[in-house]
């Protein structure tokens, strides 16, 4: 019997960990264990999984920080939202929508990506995510600004208000500026945002350990190296942002489908969101998908689940933060977690 490789075993054990917790959840559900608070969360937990996933193939895999990542969940929300409410009535199958308003989110997010990374990944370091941060913010305004109806001719847009539209009197305003977009179906559920991170585990990873992933490497670890045995810097480069936008944008597209009103907030796609979505990756470790799979989890689940001490709540979250960050970085507890035989980390890149 063929021995299996060290990488396909541990990729396994990252899904069986994203499985495991699946059943786990399943069974507390149905011996009624979880409380309607965190069944409330599971939807979420899901989307912040992925976007921890995605973006730390930006940050981690291909070694630029990026700041615009709610940005691009703005992108993917919206954009299927405004599928799905136009095609409601169109398209009566409810899982067959929701299939191509995941494929319309990814798709537009992408495109964004490629349209942002174009003249984004010409710059590094500082530069490069203020440029992404300020393109978060921007896509945030212009759909706060937007109105967009339908009526029997069509399509109508505006940017004052939605009396500008001039629709016929069956007319349907969809976008409804800063008010957002109401009436998405509620097609998100448990079981789907669970395969959809399976998904985003599965492509990343296969992208990490193939040939262009170690490219994609090679270009952080050493950009000039990489180019001169021939790497194509910007193609690869474009190929990590692009596929970490789309894979935000799914999840965008998860986040939308679980409202009932969708609205485009500071709180819901703001500078804080991505920060906390960068939070995920750091503590979890730079390149280590499932570091940042359980930093996720974690750091969502635990501001809940401490709300009965009150006013400390706040501060055992930083307290935490601050540990697990101490744990993950500190020079003398590095070296002491490597020489540990059951904490010993892998090379950064070869983790799981």
């Amino acid at each position: 019997m063929r021995k299996l490789s060290k990488t396909t075993v541990n990729n396994l054990i990252t899904y069986g960990i994203v499985i495991f917790a699946y059943i786990l959840v399943q069974i507390l559900l149905a011996t009624g264990s979880l409380s309607s608070l965190l069944e409330g969360l599971l939807v979420p937990l899901c989307t912040y999984v992925i976007l921890a996933v995605s973006l730390n193939l930006t940050v981690g895999v291909l070694g630029e920080l990026s700041l615009g990542h709610a940005g691009f969940m703005c992108v993917g929300a919206f954009s299927s939202a405004f599928f799905s409410v136009s095609m409601q009535e169109a398209i009566a199958s409810d899982g067959l929508r929701f299939f191509l308003a995941l494929l319309v989110g990814a798709v537009c997010a992408g495109l964004f990506g490629i349209l942002i990374g174009i003249p984004v990944l010409r710059l590094r370091g500082d530069y490069l995510a203020i440029v992404t941060l300020a393109f978060g913010e921007i896509i945030k305004n212009i759909i706060n600004a937007m109105y967009v109806g339908r009526d029997s001719s069509g399509f109508h847009f505006s940017m004052k208000d939605t009396t500008s539209l001039g629709m016929a009197e069956d007319g349907q305003v969809i976008l409804k500026g800063p008010q957002g977009i109401t009436g998405t179906p509620g097609d998100s559920n448990f079981t789907i945002g669970v395969i959809l991170v399976l998904i985003t585990v599965f492509i990343v990873l296969n992208l990490v350990h193939s040939r262009a992933g170690r490219a994609i490497m090679a270009i952080r670890d050493n950009r000039i190296a990489a180019e001169s045995v021939g790497i194509n810097i910007t193609k690869y480069k474009m190929m990590a942002f692009a596929i970490s936008a789309a894979l935000a944008g799914v999840a965008g597209v998860l986040y939308a489908h679980n409202l009932s009103s969708l609205t485009a907030t500071s709180r819901n796609f703001g500078y804080n969101q991505s920060i906390m979505i960068l939070v995920f990756v750091v503590l979890g470790g730079m390149g280590n998908i499932r570091g940042s799979i359980i930093s996720a989890v974690v750091l969502t689940l635990l501001p809940e689940m401490i709300r009965g001490v009150g006013d400390y709540r706040m501060l055992i979250y930083s307290v935490v933060l601050i540990a697990m960050m101490i744990f993950n970085w500190s020079p003398k507890i590095k070296n002491w977690r490597e020489a540990h035989p059951l904490l010993k980390r892998r090379k950064r890149g070869e983790e799981a």
